[in-house]
């Protein structure tokens, strides 16, 4: 074979080894109901639910408790299936947490607490255009 066919070769197989390897880290999004059973089932890797922060009639979060040192918060989220569950991030709150449209946790359960590593925000565009 000739060189450049052998290093073909190699650098195909290091780029079919780096995509397997970060496949493997991909989580998809699930309900609390699943992410609770593949707790129950001793997977540990981090879990991504997509949901909504509950709120009243009239908009305002329901169970949103930050700490008094505001190092942390906890609040009640909704999933896709309406399932509500308390979540905690040992963050500051997300300063676009209240505006939020959609909020996707990733984390895992620690006992009957969904436990947030992150939050990512979906909130209302700042930069559509404004009808005149």
């Amino acid at each position: 074979m000739k060189k450049s066919s052998i290093i073909g070769l190699v650098v195909i197989a290091i780029a079919v080894a780096i995509i397997i390897s970060t496949s493997a880290d991909a989580s998809a999004y699930v309900t609390f109901a699943t992410a609770k059973e593949m707790a129950e089932k001793g997977q540990t890797k981090m879990i991504h639910v997509v949901g909504k922060l509950k709120r009243t009639r009239e908009g305002k979060p329901v169970g949103l408790q930050p700490a008094a040192d505001k190092l942390s918060v906890s609040f009640l989220m909704v999933d896709e299936d309406q399932q509500e569950q308390q979540v905690f991030l040992n963050d500051p709150m997300p300063a676009d947490l209240l505006m939020s449209e959609q909020v996707v946790v990733i984390g895992s359960y620690k006992g009957e607490v969904f436990v947030a590593d992150r939050v990512l925000l979906k909130c209302p565009s700042k930069y559509e255009a404004k009808g005149t």
